[in-house]
């Protein structure tokens, strides 16, 4: 699954053939940047890097969050996975001011609950363990946050034939909720918010679009890349924002081949109190089910999951 940055928006080779990562009939879903992924797979990304500005606040100055994430997914059963994850956080006021350090060690355990290949669909449901004090105490919190989430994806093959251009077409999106267990933080004493984290992404997969709808003459690499636009939003439930949204639009590209998939996303914030100026987010992504399938492609409960490749 497509791994997450959780920064200053909150939340935040060449083949036909793939393994079970994100495949529902005919339908290929590539992992996302910042929305997490509704299927369980083996994989895992290498790197990813986000880098955006929040506006200044009060006495604090306006300052740039540089992200380094790594996560790694592994499927325990054929609908079960767990996931774990770090992320190295920068700082660097315009004030001059700086600090750095590793965030909170991240884990999650996924249920893939609905499949269905005939209307390229699937549903899960997550459950996200950010282990407060694991990190730096400069940049994570001494709190835990556990976040239980809805994911979904849902691919348009099953349209009517006047309509076969947005076949290719594909949504995915998460709902869910981050719940701290402070109420309070203990050196400022202001809200610790409960936050819904929700959000979506729209593609469109140009090999979809050669191998199910119509050749249109493209070639590598271009065949095999999808563009996309995700939109990550966070809403506090409580505290001194309220109800207030913040998020970003976050138009990119992702290329995908059998064995890596490379992702550029802009990141423009959705309104001044998500962020100042427009930052960018691009990430490698491992399939590992393809690279080792001798050892990625055996769960503990379900023995070896053999490779489902799209038609």
């Amino acid at each position: 699954m497509g791994k997450r940055i959780y920064g200053l928006v909150g939340l935040l080779f060449l083949s036909t053939n793939a393994f079970a990562h994100g495949v529902v009939g005919d339908r290929f879903f590539p992992a996302t940047l910042t929305i997490d992924d509704p299927f369980v797979a083996d994989e895992m990304s290498l790197i990813t890097v986000g880098t955006l500005k929040s506006p200044a606040a009060g006495d604090s100055p306006a300052t740039r969050e540089t992200d380094y994430s790594v996560d790694i997914s592994k499927r325990i059963s054929r609908d079960w996975g767990i996931n774990l994850g770090s992320t190295y956080k920068a700082f660097k006021g315009e004030d001059g001011s700086s600090s750095q350090g590793l965030d909170n060690f991240s884990s999650g355990l996924q249920y893939q609950f609905y499949k269905n290949a005939a209307h390229e669909t699937v549903t899960s449901l997550e459950f996200n363990w950010d282990m407060g004090g694991t990190g730096n105490k400069l940049v994570g919190d001494r709190f835990s946050t556990f976040t239980p989430a809805a994911l979904f994806g849902k691919g348009f093959g099953d349209l009517p034939d006047s309509l076969r251009y947005l076949k290719p077409v594909a949504l995915t999106g998460s709902l869910g909720s981050a719940f701290p267990t402070h109420g309070t933080d203990q050196d400022t004493g202001d809200t610790i918010p409960k936050v819904a984290l929700w959000g979506f992404s729209v593609q469109y997969n140009l090999q979809y679009l050669q191998s199910n709808v119509k050749d249109i003459g493209l070639r590598e690499p271009f065949s095999r890349m999808i563009p996309i636009v995700e939109i990550p939003m966070q809403t506090p439930w409580n505290g001194d924002q309220k109800g207030q949204t913040t998020g970003t639009l976050n138009p990119g590209l992702i290329w995908f081949g059998r064995y890596i998939q490379l992702s550029m996303e802009a990141q423009a914030p959705i309104n001044a109190a998500s962020g100042k100026g427009v930052g960018a987010i691009g990430q490698i992504h491992l399939y590992l089910d393809d690279i080792a399938p001798k050892i990625f492609t055996w769960t503990p409960f379900s023995g070896v999951l053999g490779p489902t490749q799209p038609k």
